[in-house]
């Protein structure tokens, strides 16, 4: 197996009225002032990913429109595919709660950073342990169909802790204590002997 490069991008922010809520895999908007203030931000993302790239999406608009905004800041950006596997935590029937009606319906203690611990599952959705199982089946498979080149993946902020999980065979709640902002880019290699971490969270612009 060659070494696949992994250049983890967390999609643009989301309207303010839907950031008071937990919006899990719900199909949300992207704040429009945040989408020109931040265009420095997309231009020195441009500038810093890698040409002749696969990239690689979710089924959620927000990251679709994220990789859009690159490509308008100056990427020559190819056709983008679509890959469910890397979508955000399903949060079944916690999404469209506001934040501060969650406590009264957890099973267990919330995570400190996050909304609910590594293993709650909520009801009709998945745990965060769920989530790193799946991600980390999906990166293997795209490291496996992109081997040898490099690969920008638009994606969210969990899936992208969950990928950095799978990569050093940690558990949900350790994952968890990764900060991953919004447009960060986090970068990780597949090499023939394993994964390896090259950064967490850099902020470009």
């Amino acid at each position: 197996m060659m070494q696949t490069n992994f250049w983890l991008i967390r999609h643009a922010i989301v309207a303010e009225n839907e950031r008071a809520t937990l919006y899990g895999v719900l199909d949300v908007n992207l704040c429009p002032d945040s989408l020109v203030a931040q265009v420095p931000m997309y231009r020195a993302l441009a500038a810093r990913l890698p040409r002749a790239a696969a990239w690689v999406c979710t089924p959620l608009s927000r990251t679709r429109r994220t990789a859009e905004a690159i490509y308008a800041a100056g990427y020559p950006g190819p056709e983008l595919m679509v890959e469910p596997g890397l979508i955000e935590q399903d949060l079944g029937d916690f999404q469209g709660l506001r934040h501060a009606e969650l406590p009264a319906v957890l099973a267990s203690p919330a995570h400190p950073f996050w909304p609910l611990s590594g293993t709650e599952r909520p009801p009709g959705g998945e745990s965060v342990a769920d989530m790193l199982v799946r991600v980390g089946v999906a990166m293997e498979a795209l490291a496996q169909e992109y081997a040898g080149r490099d690969v920008v993946v638009v994606s969210h902020g969990g899936a992208i802790r969950a990928a950095l999980g799978h990569a050093l065979a940690i558990d949900a709640d350790r994952a968890l204590h990764f900060s991953v902002q919004n447009l960060s880019l986090t970068r990780l290699e597949r090499m023939p002997s394993g994964w390896r971490v090259v950064s967490v969270n850099e902020t470009c612009g």
